[in-house]
């Protein structure tokens, strides 16, 4: 069995996603080329983006079907983050607010792929 997971999200620019990742995450790449680009996260997950049009059998969904959660520590973790990701440029789908799990926000990526950034309540 495999000892590492990777998400994959397949995008029209890997070297713009790439860039704009790299920013957001404040690390490059671990593997970068004009079609592909690997980045690892805190937690050893890979995030690799895959530019949509070499991917066999082609992709049929765009961005936004689903989210990729960042967990944080606290609550004021994520108003930090997302004062953090907007100065970075990221677009916000939903700033910072309280949920039945807890506190949270939404970017979106160049291609629309939803990025959640969250801190569960105590009690869960």
């Amino acid at each position: 069995m495999a000892s590492k997971n990777n998400i994959l999200l397949y995008v029209a620019d890997a070297s713009a996603s790439a860039a704009f990742y790299a920013t957001l995450l404040g690390t490059q790449p671990v593997e970068a080329s004009p079609t592909f680009a690997m980045f690892i996260l805190p937690s050893g997950l890979g995030l690799g983006l895959w530019g949509r049009s070499g991917v066999t059998p082609a992709p049929i969904a765009a961005g936004g079907g689903c989210e990729i959660g960042f967990k944080v520590d606290a609550p004021e973790a994520v108003d930090a983050r997302h004062a953090e990701w907007l100065a970075r440029g990221a677009a916000i789908a939903l700033p910072p607010i309280d949920l039945e799990f807890g506190r949270s926000f939404v970017a979106l990526d160049p291609d629309g792929h939803r990025l959640r950034v969250y801190a569960l309540n105590e009690e869960m």
